[in-house]
């Protein structure tokens, strides 16, 4: 064989070990997923209504909003005007309510930014199983006549709370101004006042949620429900950062994002069906209100 034939195959083999090195040298390692970066400012104060906590909801989401943004949730669970009035003097980063027009009015003063529709369930009447002022299956007005015009027991929030707000719309549409002493005032949250309701085995006015959440610890019968005027909704919002600096605007629009995000709203949406047979929220995330419960 001749020098010029031995070197042939020798010369093939070394270009193509050199082509494989290069090739390999081109090739851009793989990116490496990074871990979600760790909040400066870790504390969110929400300040929301009692219905949200009593019913066991934000039992459930916070820890997954925790465990998925690194922010920790300090929640002040109060009355929704109480929580509106929070947001006004700058006290919360985010607010989780249900009342409508006050939520209008810091919209409108520029006090939230984000506003954005989250659920609804619904308000109903309850009672004793006896029903002494006759309102079984009236709509909320006429129920409230009746049991204004029978003078029978009625325990209101009386704390400015979303409830207390529908109520008092309730009292106002049918315009009876209620006083005497039958009807009587807790000044305290949802849960508290089932409570107070039931022992003294009186009427009122409560969101679904509280209700069914509370039910096995109660003997009260729902009386009215499904009246249109009954709706009970809920937005959050995020209190604005150009007007309280000391607010958490990263933390509050965290926040925000994940009550709308799709993983959440499905949860909203099967939350209580394992345990009540029924949905204590109906998920609304980029609905209309005006479009609700059709």
């Amino acid at each position: 064989m001749s020098k010029k034939n031995f070197l042939a195959p020798f010369m093939i083999l070394m270009i193509t070990m050199l082509l494989v090195v290069f090739a390999g040298c081109g090739k851009q390692p793989a990116p490496q997923q990074q871990a979600p970066q760790e909040p400066q400012v870790k504390d969110v104060v929400l300040a929301t209504t009692t219905s949200t906590q009593d019913s066991g909801l934000l039992d459930v989401l916070i820890p997954i909003f925790e465990e998925k943004t690194g922010y920790n949730v300090k929640t002040v669970s109060v009355g929704s005007g109480a929580a509106i009035s929070m947001g006004e003097r700058g006290e919360a980063d985010v607010l989780l309510v249900h009342s409508p027009a006050a939520e209008k009015k810091i919209v409108d003063s520029g006090a939230v930014v984000n506003y954005q529709l989250v659920m609804h369930n619904d308000f109903i009447i309850i009672g004793p199983a006896g029903d002494p002022a006759g309102i079984k299956g009236t709509k909320a007005g006429d129920a409230f006549k009746k049991i204004a015009e029978s003078k029978a027991d009625f325990v209101s929030r009386g704390d400015e709370s979303g409830t207390h707000s529908k109520e008092k719309a309730i009292w106002a549409e049918v315009k009876i101004t209620p006083e005497g002493s039958w009807y009587q005032q807790s000044g305290a949250g949802m849960g508290q006042t089932l409570n107070i309701a039931n022992e003294k085995q009186t009427y009122t006015l409560t969101d679904r949620a509280t209700y069914l959440a509370q039910k096995k610890n109660i003997n009260l019968e729902i009386l009215s429900e499904g009246d249109a005027s009954l709706l009970n909704v809920y937005h959050v919002m995020q209190v604005n950062p150009e007007k309280f600096s000391t607010v958490n605007k990263d933390g509050a629009k965290a926040f925000v994002d994940f009550m709308v995000d799709p993983d959440t709203q499905k949860t909203i949406g099967e939350f209580g069906k394992d345990q009540y047979g029924q949905a204590l929220f109906t998920p609304d995330a980029g609905k209309k209100v005006e479009d609700l419960g059709k």
